[in-house]
């Protein structure tokens, strides 16, 4: 049963950092799952539907009551949010294959400009002071890596390309976050979570039967790396985005997004030797204080 009483004011901040931890495996995990000759579209589906199977104990047996009492809105909308979550990984995650882990990841975290944009505009939500701050201070920081990133040779065969996909998907994982935050108001987290990613797994089914893109076939490592990323970014991360909507603002949320590229590309550096230039180590430092001031925005 769900409880009214409102958690810790720091709780939602410790979640959304753990979240953005797991989050930053994401892109690596989808590079290393392409290696194996996974297509994007797969790998966004497995992501989507691993994890949609994996937690539909849990949403049945906490929220099967509230499930059955849906509306035709809410069924509706949780659709809606699923078609933009489905269209948020098959865009980005093909952007991979055209340019860097650090220019798709800063690209698809604007999603800050469009959610603050849309929240003043459809919502009329004020940003205040040292939000507005953040939000100018982490957005520098992104162009600043994007801009780095488009002078070097680490970019893939079509930059242009992927840097357009990764934007796209910018723009979908906004009207995600936008769609969400009104449905988590009145919906668990459960049933919330297991609709969003199990509807938005279908129309990435469907995705894959249009375009025949077979999700058999492949090395168990493929299918390994696509239940991490279902089990880590999507689970553990995402879904800690979906639990602080109830209890923080879209806008702040998509501020702390913003250090993904941070952990992206030290995690690329890694894994695939994609160094980094001074810039772009400038423009990761503008990140973190920016989400730095916009947390004590939303804290005050």
């Amino acid at each position: 049963m769900a409880t009214s009483e409102a958690p810790p004011r720091w709780l939602p901040f410790v979640i959304l950092g753990i979240g953005l931890l797991a989050i930053s495996f994401g892109a690596i995990l989808a590079r290393l799952a392409q290696g194996h000759g996974l297509p994007s579209l797969a790998i966004a589906t497995l992501r989507l539907g691993l994890a949609a199977l994996i937690i539909t104990p849990l949403a049945l047996w906490q929220s099967g009551r509230v499930l059955l009492a849906l509306s035709g809105r809410q069924i509706l909308l949780t659709c809606g949010a699923g078609f933009f979550l489905a269209l948020h990984f098959a865009t980005w995650i093909s952007s991979l294959e055209y340019t860097s882990v650090a220019s798709s990841t800063a690209l698809v975290t604007t999603n800050l400009l469009w959610v603050g944009i849309a929240s003043f505009l459809l919502f009329g939500e004020k940003p205040g002071r040292l939000m507005a701050i953040g939000i100018v201070v982490s957005l520098s920081g992104s162009l600043l890596i994007f801009w780095s990133d488009s002078q070097s040779s680490v970019a893939g065969s079509d930059p242009l390309l992927g840097n357009f996909l990764a934007i796209v998907g910018s723009w979908c994982f906004s009207a995600y976050l936008l769609i969400g935050r009104r449905l988590r108001a009145n919906l668990p987290l459960p049933a919330y979570v297991w609709l969003a990613y199990g509807s938005a797994s279908l129309f990435l089914l469907f995705a894959c039967q249009a375009s025949a893109t077979a999700l058999t076939g492949y090395a168990n490592a493929a299918y390994l790396i696509a239940l991490g990323m279902a089990v880590g970014p999507q689970l553990l991360g995402h879904t800690s985005y979906n639990w602080s909507l109830r209890h923080v603002s879209a806008t702040f949320i998509a501020v702390v997004t913003l250090g993904e590229p941070v952990g992206s590309a030290a995690l690329a550096w890694l894994f695939f030797g994609e160094s980094f230039a001074f810039l772009q180590g400038i423009g990761f430092v503008l990140l973190l204080f920016g989400i730095y001031l916009a947390a004590r925005g939303e804290g005050h």
